[in-house]
């Protein structure tokens, strides 16, 4: 009997690279992006730099949307006709969005086996997800050892960021957590899940780049660390934020990312940060 080929699958709420991307055959579903009332899907039809531009001028009007089902449907079929029998499809967090549904209605008309997985996070926390599960499948682990694996780093997961757009991010209502406050300083929030909580401010790039990098450890575990910069306004932060990672004995792996419409769209331009986890439970 051949062995299964199990076929990748995330939702572009991901931010997943193109080096990650092509590395495992990743398939990747749009996000929609509604930008003063005109509707884009997230790297179809816009990316990160002609999101941004939106904002030079004013604070436009951003929402998001789930995939639709025929859109999910369409993705799956695309992993079939490549020769996948079985798929792992991680997805933002149900708590978050409606994307998890439209997986689900589509896992039913496809005829291959999908395992969902609720990542209960969003930007590169997805990615890091399906990564550990691609490496899984590559050492031989089956569809569901490897939908385990993915959970299993979701639970591992956390994020530090800081937010330069205030009054976008006031404006919207787009971001609540425990004691935020969006004061004029510059905030670092940290979240773990959908849970987000404040740990300072500032208005210096090296103590905020300082408290970013201060959060991100596992008590000496060794760690994967994760970058990501919205445009060129979190360039001074993306930048003190990886020194100080490169630097550091715990982490083992660092890599690059960019928030694009649909994280941006909750953000907002002048974002950096990045994610962490303990390689190993710990």
């Amino acid at each position: 009997m051949e062995p299964s080929v199990i076929g990748l699958l995330v939702d572009s709420s991901s931010q997943i690279p193109n080096g990650l991307k092509e590395r495992y055959d990743i398939e990747v579903v749009a996000i929609p992006v509604i930008m003063n009332g005109v509707e884009f899907l997230e790297g179809e039809t816009i990316d990160a730099d002609e999101f941004y531009r939106f904002f030079e001028d004013t604070v436009p009007y951003v929402s998001t949307s789930q995939p639709s089902p025929g859109q999910m449907l369409a993705a799956y079929q695309r992993l079939v006709d490549r020769g996948c029998d079985q798929i792992l499809s991680v997805h933002v967090a149900d708590s978050m969005s409606g994307t998890l549904n439209s997986a689900r209605l589509a896992a039913e008309k496809i005829a291959v086996p999908v395992r969902l997985v609720d990542s209960g996070t969003a930007s590169f926390g997805i990615s890091c997800c399906v990564w550990d599960a691609a490496e899984s499948i590559r050492n031989g682990a089956d569809l569901e050892t490897a939908a385990v694996v993915a959970e299993a780093t979701a639970g591992r997961l956390q994020s530090v960021f800081i937010l330069q757009a205030l009054d976008f991010v006031i404006k919207g209502g787009r971001i609540a957590g425990e004691g935020l406050r969006l004061t004029g300083e510059i905030p670092v929030l940290r979240t773990r899940g959908d849970l987000v909580r404040q740990l300072g401010t500032g208005t210096d790039v090296d103590d905020l780049c300082d408290q970013m990098a201060d959060a991100m450890h596992s008590d000496g575990a060794p760690i994967r660390a994760a970058v990501g910069i919205a445009d060129v306004a979190g360039q001074p932060f993306a930048d003190g934020l990886t020194k100080r990672l490169a630097d550091r004995a715990d982490v083992v792996d660092l890599v690059h990312y960019r928030i694009g419409p649909s994280v941006g769209a909750l953000t907002g331009p002048g974002t950096a940060g990045g994610f962490w986890y303990p390689i190993k439970d710990s």
